[in-house]
């Protein structure tokens, strides 16, 4: 028999002709199970921290008259880059509960091993990427919240003509923004590699 389709029941080193269908069952159903519950738990989370996020940078976008610090639009596209990468994990685990659906019904061939295995794969990639941007983003917009508060002087609160070099709004929106995309990629990462470490047990 191929390794091919050795990869259906999720078991690589052992044949069809010697391994029990109970047991092949009882792999397919803790397959279809982790992919049920990392998919309905992520998606949910997942859906709630990007609105949240979106809400949040949809205020920050329009407030241009606090933007005039150098290094706001780099956290704002950063941050931006990082909800359309959530917004990607949304759609992997959508399709995890889809996929779950096709361990349990009967008379159904559950999808590959290898395939299984690329969509988590481009799950964590996907939450590495849109995190490692998230991060850049929110340690940019710290760095700027730092220096205002390092170089405040009292005396220009009441004499300044902007706000802008005082920490505001716009940058409390961006870094809640960051820290809500962070959280969803590390839910979507979580459910992904749990994913991964049920496959193979």
């Amino acid at each position: 028999m191929t390794k091919d389709s050795d990869i259906t029941p999720y078991s690589d080193s052992v044949s069809s002709s010697s391994t029990k269908p109970a047991s092949k069952s009882a792999r397919l159903r803790k397959v279809g199970n982790a992919l049920k519950w990392a998919g309905l738990i992520g998606f949910w989370i997942q859906v709630f921290l990007a609105v949240v996020s979106s809400v949040t940078l949809a205020l920050a976008i329009v407030n241009e008259n606090e933007r005039g610090s150098p290094g706001v639009g780099f956290s704002l596209f950063c941050a931006v880059c990082g909800l359309i990468c959530l917004v990607v994990g949304i759609c992997i685990s959508f399709r995890y509960g889809k996929m779950a659906t096709k361990f349990s019904l009967p008379n159904v061939t559950p999808p590959k091993k290898s395939t299984t295995i690329r969509i988590v794969q481009i799950a964590i990639v996907t939450s590495l990427v849109g995190a490692l941007i998230s991060i850049l983003g929110a340690q940019t917009i710290a760095g700027i919240v730092l220096s205002k508060t390092l170089s405040l002087d009292p005396g220009k609160i009441f004499n300044s003509q902007t706000n802008t070099e005082f920490v505001n709004s716009l940058d409390v929106f961006i870094i809640q923004a960051c820290i809500n995309i962070i959280a969803g990629h590390f839910v979507g990462m979580v459910g992904s590699l749990w994913i991964f470490g049920q496959i193979d047990k």
